[in-house]
């Protein structure tokens, strides 16, 4: 058989086409793992090369698929089937086949139309290549409105199950109506530079707030206190890992919930207090929207929570950081800054994400009076902690955190313990350890308010 020129100029172009990417023909598949939550469901597939991917998304029934090109159907990609869980919020079955040769073809069949992102990830920390498809609702998710649902949830699974003549009244429900009241305030932007806000005037508190029991009528000044508990890393980001295997994000998250509950049954001066969680389960968020949703619920504080890791294991001691403008007070505080600020590449960001860049300079308007009122606030947290636990310095250290840019809102990172020692790994490990850092966060922040009111504040979004 000969072959035409026309031939050997068509094939040698295509051979210097494929020479010219990074597709890894024959790719092998490490893993996949699916990630539900509310706020998105993401989808990853590592491989020991970079895979290439073609989607089309096809609204009716709504579904997304996918072309993965260079391999072929592996017993890892059919796990994928079998790793939809059914509350997942937004998948509802996976299928995969292979559709041509070297062209795997994967079907997400969703409950709901979604945006989805789709992209990959380089080699980073302890993963090679992943390919990642994130699920977005189409609708974006109000956490301020999520708040009002999760104590409506809390109401009705703590109410006596009974048949209720529906002409009956509605019982009051202060915490409610207070719940309400904030919502429709709040004009739930999208993001912070659209949010304007005014809280109530400090002038315009009543000239006793402690003898408020002899008027049982609120005042206009009250209002939910609300706290943001930010549970470090997540989903693809495990965090630190200690010498038995403890990850640190599964460690942040026990102790955001018990500190969740802690804060929901308290009260400041007859004022209701709540607490809001950037992340209720194991998924991954951005550092950017941490912040951001703290923002839209407007929180009072925001507690960022992490148990990290050193270079040596004999590292020990609980730290609280608040953020700085002037570089880092030392070089742990340095290391710690820089490492947690890998999260996003850890975690899987995409680069194309609408406005990323625009948001992370928006973090970078921090005021010197938001960085003093974090400064007192991890003095009093520091010092509560300290009370059970050893100490790795006996002041509140600055350097700059990405989570803690929120130039409205006093915010602190929180690091419990070092994970990376094995003694203080078993603490943490340890539900009554757990129960006394919630407890001493909790002490340690209405300490914070009895010397700053949060009636008395003034928060102006910008």
């Amino acid at each position: 058989m000969s072959i035409s020129r026309r031939d050997t100029l068509q094939f040698g172009s295509l051979i210097l086409l494929l020479a010219g990417t990074d597709i890894a023909w024959g790719a092998t598949i490490l893993g996949v793992r699916v990630w539900p939550a509310q706020d998105y469901t993401r989808v990853t597939i590592e491989s020991d090369g970079l895979l290439k991917a073609k989607q089309s998304f096809i609204t009716s029934p709504p579904r997304l698929a996918i072309d993965i090109e260079g391999i072929e159907l592996s017993p890892q990609l059919k796990e994928l089937v079998g790793s939809v869980k059914s509350d997942d919020p937004f998948i509802s079955g996976i299928r995969v086949g292979q559709n041509a040769p070297g062209v795997v073809r994967l079907v997400i069949d969703l409950k709901q139309s979604a945006l989805p992102q789709v992209f990959n990830l380089p080699p980073i920390a302890a993963y090679q290549h992943r390919l990642v498809f994130d699920l977005y609702p189409t609708q974006a998710i109000d956490p301020l409105q999520a708040l009002i649902a999760e104590k409506e949830r809390e109401k009705a699974k703590a109410a006596t199950p009974s048949p209720r003549d529906p002409t009956a009244p509605r019982a009051v429900d202060p915490l409610g109506d207070l719940i309400a009241q904030q919502s429709n305030r709040s004009t739930a932007p999208t993001t912070p530079s659209t949010t304007k806000t005014v809280a109530p005037r400090a002038d315009s508190m009543p000239a006793n707030p402690d003898n408020s029991s002899k008027n049982p009528v609120r005042s206009s000044t009250d209002r939910l206190i609300i706290i943001a508990l930010d549970p470090g890393h997540g989903g693809e980001d495990p965090g630190a890992i200690g010498p038995a295997g403890t990850r640190e994000k599964d460690i942040t998250l026990k102790v955001a919930l018990k500190l969740r509950e802690r804060i929901n049954a308290s009260t400041i001066k007859g004022n209701p207090m709540r607490a809001f969680l950037t992340r209720d389960g194991d998924f991954f968020v951005p550092l950017h929207v941490r912040v951001q949703k703290a923002q839209r619920v407007q929180a009072d504080l925001f507690i960022s929570i992490h148990a990290d890791a050193f270079t040596v294991p004999t590292a020990r001691g609980a730290s609280v950081f608040a953020l700085s403008q002037r570089g880092a007070s030392s070089a742990t505080a340095r290391y710690m800054a820089q490492k947690e600020n890998s999260a996003d590449a850890v975690g899987g960001i995409s680069v194309q994400t609408k406005d990323a860049q625009v948001q992370r300079a928006l973090l970078d308007m921090s005021t010197t009076a938001q960085i003093n009122d974090s400064l007192e606030l991890g003095s009093k947290v520091l010092g509560e902690i300290g009370s059970f636990a050893k100490l790795h310095k006996p002041r509140v250290e600055q350097a700059g955190f990405a989570v803690l840019k929120a130039p409205d809102i006093p915010s602190v990172l929180i690091e419990t313990a070092f994970i990376s020692n094995p003694e203080e790994e078993q603490k943490l490990r340890d539900e009554a350890y757990q129960d006394q850092l919630a407890d001493s966060i909790l002490r340690g922040l209405l300490r914070y308010f009895a010397k700053n009111p949060p009636l008395a504040r003034t928060r102006t979004r910008s």
